[in-house]
């Protein structure tokens, strides 16, 4: 193989590797995009049907200590590490802990929400999210009363 060989085999895979890239950001965004507004459908939805809202808290990294937030919405999950607040923001609930938090609390920033709740997780459990927030939604308000607007993409 000569040098100008050399040169043209680099630049196509430099080429491919920069659209398989470009891809890959595109189909995150748009995953984004979606997950972004099953979670404004969500909150729409919990304030129409009176869904209580609760102040939140978030667990240290290590999931000894819990800390105050100035957030109030909706846990989404059992464990409470993962909430939509009221504002219509995804937030992981885990936050390096210690005394400063202990004593003021802790700002978890929101995070762009998942479509898909735990993929690549150890456990291997995961849970797509409309599923998710459609269940939290059905457990609450009268037995089978399914009333509301259909998530979107349902």
């Amino acid at each position: 193989m000569g040098e100008r060989d050399g040169r043209e085999w680099r630049d196509q895979q430099r080429h491919a590797v920069r659209a398989h890239a470009d891809a890959d950001d595109r189909r995150r965004a748009a995953e984004q995009a979606q997950a972004a507004e099953l979670v404004a459908w969500f909150v729409a939805e919990a304030t129409r049907r009176g869904l209580p809202t609760t102040r939140l808290t978030a667990r240290g990294y290590d999931g000894r200590g819990r800390y105050r937030t100035r957030l109030t919405g909706w846990y989404v999950d059992r464990a409470e590490s993962r909430a939509v607040d009221v504002d219509g923001r995804f937030h992981l609930l885990t936050v390096p802990g210690g005394l400063r938090a202990l004593l003021f609390g802790v700002d978890p920033q929101p995070s762009p929400a998942p479509l898909v709740v735990g993929a690549g997780g150890r456990d291997g459990e995961s849970i797509p999210l409309r599923t998710l927030l459609t269940r939290l939604l059905d457990g609450f308000g009268e037995p089978g009363s399914t009333t509301g607007p259909a998530a979107p993409g349902a």
